[in-house]
């Protein structure tokens, strides 16, 4: 192991920047070159058939057969076109990863000769194998069908692997018996439902609204190590993250790296994948240097959410494809490195309806203020309401190392609006007894005609809130770097349809009763902001003051994912789904048990690489050089040296000996709790076993190793330090 990681070193020290030469196109000639978009569809489809597709798009209808096998035919010819020779329909199945099944467009007419054929039939749907994919007991093992269907409001797009191009189709995923096997269909179930409530509550200030889309743009953190370096690392290549590694000397703490200059290859790899997410329709903005050592980030433009999450789970993709042709590898997972900013994928959510307006964004006019607090409003209520369920909803235990840490929000759900707008909801709160008359100017009484339009610049941002409004949108920062954005997004939007459904319901309540439908709003909000008044955090997320003050507001705090699952399958929960048509109770129940099984794979493969690297190379490492030490006591003895004079490498051989023993018990203890977690039937339990039993050895472990990383000579040490994996490029 020694050996391959000096010999990982030297590759690193003779690496070139890959430069890709360009064709000097600028990135608005080349965006969506790859893409079947609009422009692509107009220009190979019949008018008729163009119209009829977006209509059924816009109005959410099942696409006619005449209507699906125009637009097969006319993907076909512009995917050939193109150099595909094969398609696939493109899914996100609950394994967190896309999936595809490549169908070749070459066939065989009646007559044996070769043709191409793509027909509207293999467009709507397919068959892949539905037993071998994540179900949580919804299918039985020898039950293999399952389907997945187009979703046309995504458009196709090609990918090229090795010179191989293939069309890729967006597509959803599920049972043969009707339930979702992935993380669209849900998805878009929440995006219609949130609609549907939405446009209601717009229609007390413009009737005109008949739309309402929700914007997504998800900020992309990744670390990237040298391939070689990755490869001496057993830990990175198996589970994702470092489960060994002393501290350097020099981490972030000089806070140098954060927006500085980009090294040159990785800049390189930066302007490659930034070419290829161009092409497929992918429209990045911002690329820059993160907090940590080796660190990044990349950002889009805002979209609808759906397209949003899909380019999301691409730009993966395409980030890992091209790191390995610039000899990196992007690491995705939430904490790959101890002592340094974890990575995540912030979200920021907003609506916005057909006729132009961020609902969102405070506006000029008091009319517009009042309909911006009607939704701005709504949402913390939301997520006061069901805040637990939106935990539940980023939880994975790669995400349990990073909340509450670095830069990361904590496990507790708060929501920062910022000093100008809470003071706002204060004086909505303290007018709470105030009389508004018909007749009164309830905009001049409450203060609303006041909020200015420059409330987008005044509005900070708070690093350690998982739930923070940024000026026009909320931010929701809690999600985890290598999650599918999906989960999180699914229940946003069904909690915050499910309250602008209540706030609609009392305020009609109150305007059926003769009251003016201002006055009616605004008592509504006003209750609202009181009863919601506790998830409204300002401060730092980070203190222990602020859990102590969170338990005494009520607020839970969560750290760990098997009990985060649990507010899944809440009688509340499984009633908000069920009504809003999003998920049955046993398509909730099969999730929760998908979580909680991934959850104690992960934790069971960290203990087994763990397992493995403590016995059969730290150990055997430590006592070799432990052997070199008592060798050299012996010599100096010899030669007639007293015991002071060889007191502190005895000192060191009998610590090495102490952190050896710790590490083989601590070892054997926590296989025999992987053991005894492995006999335990019920998936729950067995999952807090995991997380209670056998992932509490890993901190002791881990100590230990770390230590004899300090004391064990440099070049017998077998695995990559963090100074040469953070800070090597």
């Amino acid at each position: 192991m020694a050996i391959l990681r000096f010999k990982a070193l030297e590759l690193v020290d003779q690496r070139k920047p890959l430069i890709i030469e360009g064709n000097g196109e600028r990135r608005s000639d080349t965006f969506g070159k790859n893409v079947f978009n609009l422009e692509a569809m107009r220009a190979t489809m019949p008018g008729e058939y163009f119209k009829k597709l977006q209509a059924a798009i816009k109005q959410s209808s099942p696409v006619e057969h005449s209507v699906a096998d125009a637009v097969a035919s006319a993907m076909k010819t512009w995917a050939m076109s193109k150099g595909a020779t094969h398609y696939t329909h493109w899914f996100q199945p609950l394994t967190g990863a896309t999936a595809e099944k490549h169908d070749s467009f070459f066939d065989l007419n009646s007559d044996g000769r070769p043709i191409e054929n793509f027909k509207g039939s293999a467009l709507v749907q397919q068959e892949p194998d539905a037993s071998s994919f994540p179900n949580g007991g919804i299918r039985n093992t020898f039950e293999a069908r399952g389907y997945t269907a187009w979703d046309p409001t995504s458009p196709a797009f090609i990918i090229e692997t090795a010179g191989a191009k293939t069309l890729c189709i967006p597509t959803i995923f599920v049972a043969y018996t009707g339930e979702a096997l992935d993380y669209k269909a849900p998805l878009l179930k929440s995006l219609a439902a949130l609609e549907r409530a939405a446009v209601d509550v717009c229609h007390y200030f413009d009737k005109d609204v008949s739309r309402v889309h929700t914007t997504l743009g998800i900020e992309q953190e990744y670390f990237l190590v040298d391939k070689a370096l990755y490869a001496a690392r057993p830990d990175l290549v198996m589970t994702g993250r470092t489960l060994f590694g002393h501290a350097p000397a020099k981490g972030q703490q000089l806070e140098d790296h954060y927006f500085g200059s980009i090294p040159a290859r990785v800049h390189a790899f930066m302007l490659d994948f930034e070419e290829e997410a161009t092409k497929l329709g992918v429209p990045l903005r911002t690329r820059h240097n993160e907090v940590a050592p080796h660190q990044f980030e990349c950002a889009p433009t805002f979209e609808d959410a759906n397209l949003a999450v899909d380019h999301n789970q691409l730009l993966m993709d395409i980030m890992e494809r091209t790191a390995d042709r610039h000899n990196f590898r992007a690491l995705l997972h939430e904490k790959p490195f101890a002592g340094v900013n974890g990575s995540g994928k912030h979200n920021n959510w907003a609506m916005s309806t057909d006729t132009g307006v961020n609902l969102l964004a405070p506006g000029r006019r008091p009319k517009e203020n009042l309909q911006f607090l009607a939704f701005f409003i709504s949402t913390i209520k939301a997520v006061h309401t069901y805040g637990e369920l939106l935990r539940s909803s980023i939880a994975s235990a790669s995400n349990d190392h990073r909340l509450g840490a670095n830069e990361a929000p904590p496990a507790i759900m708060s929501v920062f609006v910022g000093s100008m707008l809470d003071s706002v909801l204060d004086e909505l709160e303290r007018t709470a007894k105030l009389p508004l008359d018909k007749g009164d100017n309830i905009y001049l009484k409450l203060g609303i005609d006041k909020i200015p339009a420059i409330l987008l610049d005044n509005t900070d941002r708070n690093r350690t809130s998982p739930f923070a409004f940024t000026g026009n949108k909320f931010e929701l920062r809690a999600v985890g770097s290598s999650a599918n954005c999906s989960s999180a997004m699914t229940t946003l939007n069904a909690i915050v349809a499910d309250q602008l459904i209540d706030f609609k319901t009392s305020v009609d309540q109150l305007i059926d009763q003769g009251k003016k439908k201002e006055v009616a709003i605004v008592e509504v909000l006003r209750e609202y902001v009181i009863s919601s008044k506790n998830i409204r955090f300002e401060g730092n997320g980070y203190s222990d003051e602020w859990k102590e003050e969170a338990a005494k507001r009520g607020l839970a705090n969560v750290p760990t994912t098997p009990q985060a699952l649990d507010a899944m399958v809440t009688g509340d929960a499984l009633s908000l789904f069920e009504r809003h048509k999003i998920f049955s109770h046993v398509e909730l129940h099969a999730r929760h048990e998908i979580l909680l099984e991934e959850y104690i794979k992960k934790i069971q493969i960290e203990s087994r690489v763990m397992g493995d690297l403590a016995i059969n190379h730290i150990i055997p490492t430590a006592v070799a050089y432990q052997t070199k030490l008592i060798t050299n006591v012996r010599g100096l003895r010899e030669l007639g040296l007293d015991d002071a004079d060889t007191q502190v490498t005895v000192d060191t051989i009998k610590a090495i000996s102490r952190h050896i023993t710790i590490i083989k018990t601590t070892v054997d203890e926590m296989t025999n709790a992987r053991k005894v977690a492995n006999k335990i039937d019920d998936t729950r339990e067995r999952a807090l076993a995991y997380c209670d039993n056998v992932k509490a050895h890993f901190d002791t472990i881990r100590r230990s190793v770390d230590k004899l990383e300090l004391m064990v000579a440099d070049e017998d040490w077998p695995l990559v330090k963090y100074r040469e994996l953070l800070f090597r490029h």
